[in-house]
């Protein structure tokens, strides 16, 4: 098994299978209902910068709770990946933390173009139902090719944005990727494409996971992967979206 996904790596539940008892293991049920529980969070985080910025709030006040909820769920997030048997705890967190950051990243962009959130978040919930639709009708099938492509064009998108973000700090930026021209926006298409790819391994992953027989626990590091992968993938929708609304 392989996935582009950090939290969901191919070793992850082998790693932890041996801890699981015949009780307590991992089901797909489970993983959904935590999955859904957590994407509560993200809404319940998002509520309060939103509603802030909303009721007249300097745009200078949306840095903290998007820096700081980008930052600690980075944080979050790595120690849920390095420790697993943290994701019942770490999991709920970084759902929490992402809602801030996203509610304030929403809260900007929605003043700026009026719509565009409910667009977003349609588009993304559209591609995860058509995906997990062709998954599940055998449409798309995730083979060994499959994955390794999409885990080699997720690691080109991560040092391409690595080096434009260091590159910043210089006074470098790599050219056209973030501009509302022709170029920029086929970028963002790609890289929204590659994000929505993600999903069919992560799919495959948990329910592999599950057949497999992991602890109990993993199901919460399921739904935690599964959320890394829609926020990715709700942030460059709505990168997407501003480009082509800023022509």
């Amino acid at each position: 098994m392989r996935s582009a996904n950090p939290a969901l790596n191919a070793k992850t539940f082998d790693r932890q299978r041996t801890a699981a008892s015949a009780t307590e293991t991992m089901t797909l049920e489970g993983t959904v209902a935590r999955a859904g529980f957590l994407l509560l969070l993200i809404v319940g985080g998002a509520v309060f910068p939103w509603t802030a910025y909303a009721g007249g709030a300097n745009p200078g006040a949306m840095v903290p709770y998007l820096v700081g909820g980008l930052l600690g769920g980075l944080v979050v997030a790595m120690i849920c990946v390095f420790k697993p048997t943290t994701a019942p705890f770490t999991a709920p967190l970084y759902a929490g933390l992402e809602g801030l950051a996203l509610g304030a990243l929403s809260a900007i962009l929605e003043v700026q173009f009026p719509g565009i959130v409910i667009q977003a978040v349609t588009l993304t919930f559209g591609v995860f139902a058509c995906l997990l639709l062709a998954y599940q009708s055998g449409l798309i099938k995730a083979t060994e090719n499959f994955k390794l492509g999409v885990v080699a064009a997720t690691g080109g998108i991560f040092l391409v944005y690595l080096v434009s973000f260091v590159g910043g700090f210089f006074g470098f930026q790599i050219p056209l990727i973030h501009s509302s021209g022709t170029f920029g926006i086929l970028f963002s298409l790609f890289v929204v494409g590659i994000a929505a790819l993600n999903l069919v391994l992560d799919f495959d992953f948990i329910e592999k996971g599950a057949e497999s027989g992991a602890p109990k626990y993993m199901e919460w590091y399921g739904a935690f992967g599964l959320i890394v992968t829609l926020v990715w993938l709700y942030i460059e929708i709505l990168h997407l979206l501003s480009k082509l609304r800023s022509r």
